[in-house]
Protein backbone atom coordinates (compact mmCIF):
# COMPACT_ATOMS: atom_id res chain seq x y z
CA UNK A 1 0.00 0.00 0.00
CA UNK A 2 1.23 3.51 -0.68
CA UNK A 3 2.16 5.61 2.35
CA UNK A 4 -0.83 7.95 1.87
CA UNK A 5 -3.27 5.07 2.18
CA UNK A 6 -1.53 3.78 5.31
CA UNK A 7 -1.74 7.25 6.92
CA UNK A 8 -5.44 7.52 6.01
CA UNK A 9 -6.12 4.12 7.53
CA UNK A 10 -4.32 5.13 10.74
CA UNK A 11 -6.30 8.37 10.93
CA UNK A 12 -9.53 6.42 10.46
CA UNK A 13 -8.65 4.17 13.38
CA UNK A 14 -7.93 7.18 15.60
CA UNK A 15 -11.22 8.92 14.73
CA UNK A 16 -13.96 7.58 17.00
CA UNK A 17 -17.27 6.75 15.38
CA UNK A 18 -20.12 8.24 17.37
CA UNK A 19 -22.85 5.83 18.27
CA UNK A 20 -26.29 6.72 17.08
CA UNK A 21 -28.90 7.35 19.73
CA UNK A 22 -32.61 7.74 19.44
CA UNK A 23 -32.34 11.50 19.71
CA UNK A 24 -29.86 12.01 16.83
CA UNK A 25 -30.89 13.91 13.74
CA UNK A 26 -31.76 11.50 10.86
CA UNK A 27 -30.30 13.93 8.29
CA UNK A 28 -26.99 14.00 10.14
CA UNK A 29 -26.99 10.22 10.34
CA UNK A 30 -27.65 9.95 6.60
CA UNK A 31 -24.84 12.42 5.94
CA UNK A 32 -22.48 10.42 8.15
CA UNK A 33 -23.60 7.18 6.44
CA UNK A 34 -22.88 8.67 3.00
CA UNK A 35 -19.48 9.86 4.20
CA UNK A 36 -18.64 6.38 5.47
CA UNK A 37 -19.86 4.82 2.19
CA UNK A 38 -17.64 7.19 0.22
CA UNK A 39 -14.66 6.26 2.39
CA UNK A 40 -15.52 2.58 1.98
CA UNK A 41 -15.69 2.94 -1.81
CA UNK A 42 -12.37 4.80 -1.81
CA UNK A 43 -10.71 2.08 0.28
CA UNK A 44 -12.16 -0.62 -1.96
CA UNK A 45 -10.85 1.17 -5.03
CA UNK A 46 -7.41 1.55 -3.42
CA UNK A 47 -7.41 -2.14 -2.51
CA UNK A 48 -8.32 -3.10 -6.09
CA UNK A 49 -5.50 -0.94 -7.45
CA UNK A 50 -3.03 -2.50 -5.01
CA UNK A 51 -4.22 -6.00 -6.00
CA UNK A 52 -3.83 -5.11 -9.70
CA UNK A 53 -0.34 -3.71 -9.04
CA UNK A 54 0.62 -6.92 -7.26
CA UNK A 55 -0.74 -9.02 -10.11
CA UNK A 56 1.17 -6.95 -12.68
CA UNK A 57 4.35 -7.23 -10.59
CA UNK A 58 4.01 -11.02 -10.45
CA UNK A 59 3.49 -11.24 -14.22
CA UNK A 60 6.49 -8.99 -14.86
CA UNK A 61 8.67 -10.99 -12.45
CA UNK A 62 7.65 -14.28 -14.14
CA UNK A 63 8.44 -12.82 -17.56
CA UNK A 64 11.85 -11.56 -16.40
CA UNK A 65 12.63 -14.94 -14.83
CA UNK A 66 11.69 -16.67 -18.07
CA UNK A 67 13.89 -14.31 -20.09
CA UNK A 68 16.78 -14.84 -17.68
CA UNK A 69 16.47 -18.61 -17.99
CA UNK A 70 16.25 -18.33 -21.78
CA UNK A 71 19.49 -16.39 -22.06
CA UNK A 72 21.43 -17.72 -19.07
CA UNK A 73 23.66 -19.86 -21.30
CA UNK A 74 24.38 -17.10 -23.81
CA UNK A 75 27.90 -16.39 -22.49
CA UNK A 76 28.87 -20.06 -22.68
CA UNK A 77 27.36 -20.48 -26.15
CA UNK A 78 29.16 -17.33 -27.36
CA UNK A 79 32.45 -18.83 -26.15
CA UNK A 80 31.72 -22.04 -28.12
CA UNK A 81 31.11 -20.22 -31.43
CA UNK A 82 34.84 -20.07 -32.32
CA UNK A 83 34.91 -23.88 -31.98
CA UNK A 84 32.10 -24.12 -34.55
CA UNK A 85 34.07 -21.76 -36.80
CA UNK A 86 37.15 -23.96 -36.45
CA UNK A 87 35.17 -27.07 -37.38
CA UNK A 88 33.81 -25.30 -40.48
CA UNK A 89 37.28 -24.16 -41.56
CA UNK A 90 38.72 -27.63 -40.93
CA UNK A 91 36.05 -29.38 -43.03
CA UNK A 92 36.64 -27.01 -45.94
CA UNK A 93 40.33 -27.89 -46.02
CA UNK A 94 40.02 -31.69 -45.70
CA UNK A 95 41.33 -33.23 -48.95
CA UNK A 96 38.87 -35.43 -50.87
CA UNK A 97 41.02 -38.50 -50.37
CA UNK A 98 40.81 -38.19 -46.59
CA UNK A 99 37.06 -37.59 -46.35
CA UNK A 100 36.39 -41.32 -46.47
CA UNK A 101 38.52 -42.10 -43.40
CA UNK A 102 36.56 -43.10 -40.30
CA UNK A 103 38.30 -40.67 -37.98
CA UNK A 104 37.32 -37.76 -40.27
CA UNK A 105 33.72 -39.04 -40.17
CA UNK A 106 34.01 -39.18 -36.39
CA UNK A 107 35.13 -35.57 -36.17
CA UNK A 108 32.29 -34.53 -38.49
CA UNK A 109 29.85 -36.43 -36.28
CA UNK A 110 31.16 -34.61 -33.20
CA UNK A 111 30.64 -31.28 -34.96
CA UNK A 112 27.07 -32.26 -35.97
CA UNK A 113 26.25 -33.31 -32.38
CA UNK A 114 27.61 -30.04 -31.03
CA UNK A 115 25.52 -28.07 -33.53
CA UNK A 116 22.42 -30.11 -32.63
CA UNK A 117 22.90 -29.41 -28.92
CA UNK A 118 23.38 -25.69 -29.54
CA UNK A 119 20.34 -25.58 -31.84
CA UNK A 120 18.28 -27.27 -29.12
CA UNK A 121 19.31 -24.37 -26.85
CA UNK A 122 17.95 -21.89 -29.43
CA UNK A 123 21.03 -21.13 -31.56
CA UNK A 124 20.36 -20.45 -35.26
CA UNK A 125 22.74 -19.23 -37.97
CA UNK A 126 21.98 -15.88 -39.57
CA UNK A 127 21.39 -16.19 -43.31
CA UNK A 128 23.30 -13.41 -45.06
CA UNK A 129 24.58 -14.38 -48.51
CA UNK A 130 22.58 -12.73 -51.30
CA UNK A 131 20.38 -10.77 -48.90
CA UNK A 132 20.27 -6.99 -48.40
CA UNK A 133 22.70 -5.68 -45.81
CA UNK A 134 20.97 -5.22 -42.45
CA UNK A 135 23.04 -3.58 -39.67
CA UNK A 136 20.89 -5.36 -37.08
CA UNK A 137 22.22 -8.75 -38.23
CA UNK A 138 25.34 -8.01 -40.29
CA UNK A 139 28.65 -6.28 -39.71
CA UNK A 140 30.08 -4.85 -42.93
CA UNK A 141 33.80 -5.52 -43.02
CA UNK A 142 34.47 -5.03 -46.74
CA UNK A 143 32.71 -2.96 -49.41
CA UNK A 144 33.39 -4.53 -52.81
CA UNK A 145 32.94 -2.52 -56.00
CA UNK A 146 31.13 -4.71 -58.51
CA UNK A 147 28.72 -4.71 -61.45
CA UNK A 148 27.51 -8.25 -60.76
CA UNK A 149 25.33 -7.46 -57.72
CA UNK A 150 22.99 -4.70 -56.64
CA UNK A 151 24.38 -2.16 -54.25
CA UNK A 152 23.80 -3.09 -50.63
CA UNK A 153 23.58 -6.86 -51.18
CA UNK A 154 25.76 -9.20 -49.17
CA UNK A 155 28.20 -10.84 -51.59
CA UNK A 156 30.37 -12.73 -49.14
CA UNK A 157 30.29 -14.12 -45.64
CA UNK A 158 33.56 -13.83 -43.72
CA UNK A 159 32.34 -15.12 -40.36
CA UNK A 160 28.98 -16.74 -39.66
CA UNK A 161 26.65 -14.91 -37.30
CA UNK A 162 24.17 -16.49 -34.92
CA UNK A 163 20.85 -15.76 -33.25
CA UNK A 164 20.07 -17.11 -29.80
CA UNK A 165 16.30 -17.28 -29.27
CA UNK A 166 15.78 -14.57 -31.91
CA UNK A 167 18.38 -12.21 -30.41
CA UNK A 168 21.66 -11.55 -32.17
CA UNK A 169 24.41 -13.35 -30.31
CA UNK A 170 27.06 -12.53 -32.91
CA UNK A 171 26.47 -10.56 -36.13
CA UNK A 172 27.60 -12.03 -39.44
CA UNK A 173 30.78 -10.40 -40.77
CA UNK A 174 30.03 -9.71 -44.43
CA UNK A 175 31.29 -8.29 -47.69
CA UNK A 176 28.79 -5.82 -49.19
CA UNK A 177 28.39 -4.91 -52.89
CA UNK A 178 29.04 -1.32 -53.93
CA UNK A 179 28.49 0.17 -57.40
CA UNK A 180 31.63 0.87 -59.38
CA UNK A 181 32.33 4.55 -59.66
Amino acid sequence: MPEEQIKEAEEMQETPVTAATDGDDPAALKQQLELERAKSAEYLDSWRRAAADLSNYRKRAEKETGELAKFANSALIARLLPVLDDFDRAFVTVPDGLRELTWVDGVMLIARKMRAILEAEGLKPIEALGKPFDPNFHEAVIHEETDKSEEGLVTGELQKGYLLNDRVLRPTMVKVAKKKS
